[in-house]
């Protein structure tokens, strides 16, 4: 199986900056893409970005020129920076790998959250 832990999340003013980290950790033999998502209260989860073991990104409309994500493959970890935060941005932050194992094949798995809450 694969474990997802985030880390980075927090409290900031509008307009601040935080990065979050994702650590992949298991008996897994590969990890193809890696992202972030998030879920505001009252909305459904939705995709932040994307990176893809090759470095190929794609981010979500709201959140491009001001998020970056990025990948380090050694370690197995994602990250996301996320500058000129908006209070529009706060919801909770789930990490997400699409990996394969041998017990299970090739699947998703989700990290178990990080609040994000950006301040007026």
């Amino acid at each position: 199986q694969v474990q997802l832990v985030e880390s980075g999340g927090g409290l900031v003013q509008a307009g601040g900056s935080l990065r979050l980290a994702c650590a992949a950790s298991g008996s897994f033999f590969s990890i193809n893409a890696m992202g972030w998502y998030r879920q505001a209260p009252g909305k459904q989860r939705e995709l932040v970005a994307t990176i893809t073991s090759g470095g190929r990104t794609n981010y979500a409309d709201s959140v491009k020129g001001r998020f970056t994500i990025s990948r380090d493959n050694a370690k197995n970890t994602v990250y996301l920076q996320m500058n000129s935060l908006k209070p529009e941005d706060t919801a909770v932050y789930y990490c997400n790998a699409d990996a394969w194992t041998v017990v299970v094949g090739r699947n998703d798995y989700w990290g178990q959250g990080t609040q994000v809450t950006v301040s007026s």
